[in-house]
């Protein structure tokens, strides 16, 4: 995921000006189930302090110890976790852990990335039958960039080595439409998933970042000064005005936009209302427009308060951009992290 990697750059830089090394450690292959999937990530400094996670907690205790050769001698080196005894996840998790070193050069085109909000792709080099060689190790293609290692010594000798390869995606961007107490939860909530948030505020009630902490972004403006372009295909928009005439100008501008998701607070019946004016104002609007309205936003597990309503927004926004039908894990076939 983009903000848990960036998470590891940011804490990569804390250590630097503490003088501290650092370590990667990925989940690069997996046999059987695991609590996290191959591709995630966690950081590990040399005194002992670590940012993110591979698993539900079991795992990173080891991770840390068997890191302490690699800081010692700087040799990456794959290490093998047997969870069918130790966890209830049923798996075997190959892990490759390797110095974390990036130069300047690699920041400024990992910045560049998250700006222009573009994928890019980790690759790391590994063989599961041998625990240490200093040939293992990863790289970060950045869009119309060239290769980047993880670490300034990494060896250019690849052959006869496995690979894992995942491209990610921006974070999701999430256009809150309204400036209530309700948005403050929802924000609260996005940001807590690394999400980008940004809200829009009226004009005449203008709000700060301390009024939505977590928010990356707020605007004060007008549905007619807002800048549209700011909508893209990991954009999810809700509409939380409270104002139906507000609704109707930001919608009818939305029309063209390549928004993902559009959710509006609300009942059935105010839908409707939304849907007739919007066809009187603009008679020519594509139906599939439509379609990608979620309204009333979220799904039904009986929310009440605005945390709760917040929780349902979220988990809707999650199964449309993950093109997941929602029902209860326990009903589902096959392993949980399979697709449909």
């Amino acid at each position: 995921m983009t903000h848990e990697f960036k998470n590891i750059i940011e804490g990569h830089l804390r250590a630097v000006t503490k003088d501290l090394k650092t370590v990667l450690a990925s989940v690069v292959a997996l046999e059987g189930s695991s609590y996290r999937r191959p591709g995630v990530r966690m950081l590990i400094r040399e005194d002992g302090k670590m940012t993110g996670a591979v698993s539900g907690g079991c795992v990173e205790k080891e991770i840390l110890r068997q890191s302490q050769s690699v800081f010692a001698n700087g040799k990456p080196k794959l290490m093998t976790y047997d969870g069918r005894y130790r966890l209830g996840c049923e798996g075997i998790l190959y892990i490759l852990i390797e110095p974390f070193s990036v130069n300047k050069e690699f920041l400024e085109a990992f910045n560049k990335t998250l700006q222009e909000r573009t994928p890019f792709t980790i690759t790391s080099y590994f063989n599961r039958d041998v625990e240490e060689n200093a040939n293992f190790g990863s790289y970060v293609k950045f869009e119309g960039e060239l290769l980047y290692p993880i670490s300034e010594n990494i060896s250019e000798e690849k052959e006869n080595l496995e690979t894992f390869s995942q491209t990610l995606k921006p974070s999701i961007k999430l256009i809150i439409l309204g400036a209530e107490h309700d948005a403050v939860q929802l924000c609260a909530l996005a940001s807590l998933n690394g999400w980008e948030v940004t809200i829009v505020a009226p004009e005449d009630d203008p709000k700060t970042k301390l009024n939505f902490p977590g928010a990356n972004v707020i605007i004060n403006t007008s549905p007619r000064s807002f800048d549209y372009d700011l909508i893209d295909q990991e954009t999810a928009v809700v509409l939380m005005n409270h104002s139906f005439s507000k609704d109707i100008e930001f919608l009818s501008r939305m029309v063209n936009s390549s928004h993902r998701y559009i959710g509006i607070l609300g009942p059935g019946r105010r839908r409707e209302k939304l849907f007739d004016k919007l066809l009187e104002n603009l008679s020519d609007i594509d139906p599939s427009f439509f379609d990608s309205i979620h309204a009333p936003a979220g799904i039904n597990i009986g929310a009440e308060t605005p945390q709760e309503i917040a929780v349902s927004i979220i988990a809707e926004i999650l199964a449309v951009f993950r093109e997941q039908e929602v029902y209860q894990l326990k009903d589902k076939k096959g392993s949980i992290h399979a697709e449909n």
